[in-house]
């Protein structure tokens, strides 16, 4: 039964907040007010999306980091299903960043405990999916990944009036389309229609299918709308991707100038621009013509104004495109929607991208004191105060808070079962490894769907990538080398067992259409189990060889002593006053 003294503690918590902001109250954690214009929520997910034809196959790609660190990390497979004529589909209120105690249940437990008390018309038959926070892929091969993005304070609607959040949003899209343009239109209609906001702010969605991938985002109105004001509950605005472009969404609004006279390139919600006219936000009788992120999300950061905190943007269009030499000094606003990579981009150039680090750049942190003795970039990997003063750390396209790591390919030549692949990477995706799933598997692994940061769990798949991550950061610059070693064997294999297990399911599929996902069921299952199994036992090695931080070598059964690095010894001499020991 639900812990329902907790459920009420935290239901609480949240409806006090909500009133304060709602009421347009912002304070600081010192109870003072703050910035009045932006709401900047916090930078917790990268997306990266491919064209068909910047894509070394020809398939449409997107990635998220989902970098929340305390969010339900668990997975589900959703069948396809059909339903009777005048059944209705309940909303609930799906916040991305809560969780409940395991003894309560997942957040997909519980879903009962948060009705809006809204249902809709259902549809005849809804289409099998994979989520987690989201909905990421369905068997149409629709794709979509998610960015959190700033918009000004007064738009933001914390009030239950709104019915729609973002995460019900990629649900019912899951459900119900085949297409990105389809499934914008759903999302933007049922927004404008009930409302969108209450637990979530501004967002940024990457929509894709086997055609083509489109930049999505919704944004709330303000606390004051209701339904009766005739008024959309909601804006929103999406602009196509380039076949042959690569595009980025680093919690920053991406859409610039608009073309409303242009559908096939730009959608948008009626009151895209009026709104902004009616604020204030535009004058359409100036010379300047309209600008979406200029008139709701402007981010005036460059990347090295930031010192490295809103470099994201910079530094993915500078690996992707390194010949157009991309300033960093260069405001984000001011740096463009989508690029051609000088080369297109493989699955497994994506997963690389995931894992940057900023290495060999001017915010590169591995041989700083920061990282310490063993080139850790991961310590202080956010901005802190020091006596009164705020710093800003770096913010790599690789969070070390990541809940797991998406890469989405739709595949066109294939049916849609065997198109649509999600790899997956459970955690921090420099320790994790990227596992595929077809979403014509009709099962997932059980150690996928459980699991909780606060519970140690050796049930819970998540928890062996952890187990490797937490050893890893001890000796960092040399534990990363055997997980590396580990990816690549485990990755590279699954990467070329693609090609056949295409062919083989295809060929089932023809014949019989059970078969083939019984096969891929147990090709997806296998794989993740295996590797699970390897990361279990990766995580004993590390243990065992960086054991009280020497080098354990396990054949040859030698202790050896790590060296640390001259200037990090220096470093201790000086500020301990440390004098030298007479011969």
């Amino acid at each position: 039964m639900p812990n329902r003294k907790k459920i009420a503690a935290a239901g609480t918590l949240m409806a006090v907040l909500s009133i304060a902001v709602g009421l347009g109250i912002y304070l600081n954690s010192k109870g003072k007010p703050v910035d009045p214009i932006l709401f900047d929520p916090p930078k917790n997910c990268t997306v990266i999306v491919v064209g068909k034809q910047a894509s070394v196959d020809g398939s449409v790609m997107t990635s998220q980091t989902a970098d929340c660190g305390v969010c339900d990390w668990t997975w589900h497979y959703v069948p396809a299903a059909d339903y009777e004529p005048g059944s209705t589909r309940k909303i609930y209120v799906i916040d991305q960043m809560k969780t409940y105690p395991p003894d309560v249940g997942t957040k997909w437990d519980m879903l009962g405990e948060n009705e809006t008390g809204l249902e809709i018309p259902q549809v005849q038959h809804t289409n099998a999916y994979f989520h987690s926070v989201f909905g990421y892929l369905n068997d149409r091969q629709l794709a979509i990944a998610e960015s959190s993005i700033s918009i000004r304070r007064e738009m933001n609607n914390t009030t239950p009036t709104p019915k729609m959040n973002v995460t019900m949003l990629t649900l019912l899209a899951m459900e119900r389309c085949q297409t990105a343009r389809e499934a914008i239109k759903l999302m933007g209609s049922l927004a404008e229609e009930y409302g969108y906001g209450h637990v979530d702010s501004g967002e940024m969605l990457a929509v894709a299918d086997p055609e083509e991938v489109w930049i999505f985002e919704v944004l709330p109105v303000g606390p004051l709308w209701t339904p009766k004001s005739g008024k959309p509950g909601a804006l929103w605005c999406a602009q196509r991707v380039p076949d042959d472009h690569v595009s980025v969404c680093p919690n920053e609004s991406r859409i610039g100038e608009i073309d409303l006279d242009d559908p096939d390139q730009f959608m948008a919600s009626p009151n895209a621009v009026f709104y902004a006219v009616e604020k204030g936000y535009y004058d359409p009788s100036g010379v300047e013509p309209f600008n979406w992120k200029k008139a709701y999300s402007v981010s005036n950061d460059s990347a090295t104004g930031s010192r490295g905190w809103s470099a994201r943007l910079w530094r993915f269009l500078d690996l992707v495109s390194p010949s157009r030499g991309f300033d960093p000094d260069t405001p984000n606003k001011d740096l463009p929607f989508s690029v051609k990579p000088d080369k297109k981009l493989s699955a497994a150039d994506v997963m690389r991208l995931t894992r940057d680090k900023y290495e060999d750049s001017q915010f590169d942190l591995r041989y700083t004191m920061q990282a310490g003795p063993f080139s850790n970039p991961n310590y202080l990997t956010r901005p802190y105060n020091f006596e009164g003063r705020r710093y800003n750390s770096k913010r790599f396209i690789s969070d070390n808070r990541a809940e797991y790591v998406t890469v989405t390919q739709s595949r066109g030549w294939l049916p849609g079962p065997i198109g649509g692949i999600l790899w997956l990477a459970l955690g921090a995706q420099d320790t994790s490894c990227f596992m595929p799933l077809y979403i014509g598997m009709d099962r997932l692994p059980y150690s996928f769907t459980i699991g909780d940061h606060w519970e140690f769990n050796r049930e819970s798949a998540r928890w062996a990538f952890d187990y490797v991550d937490f050893h890893a950061q001890v000796a960092y610059n040399l534990a990363i080398q055997d997980v590396r070693l580990a990816q690549d064997k485990w990755e590279s294999k699954a990467m070329a067992e693609v090609s056949a297990i295409d062919g083989i399911a295809r060929d089932l599929y023809e014949k019989d259409p059970e078969r083939a996902v019984a096969f891929l069921t147990d090709y997806c299952n296998g794989n993740a189990e295996s590797v699970v199994d390897a990361w279990w036992e990766l995580g004993d090695r590390l243990l065992v060889k960086y054991n009280k931080v020497f080098i354990y070598e396990t054949e040859t059964r030698e202790k050896i002593t790590i060296a640390y690095p001259d200037w990090w010894l220096k470093k201790i001499i000086e500020y301990d006053k440390l004098e030298p020991q007479e011969e």
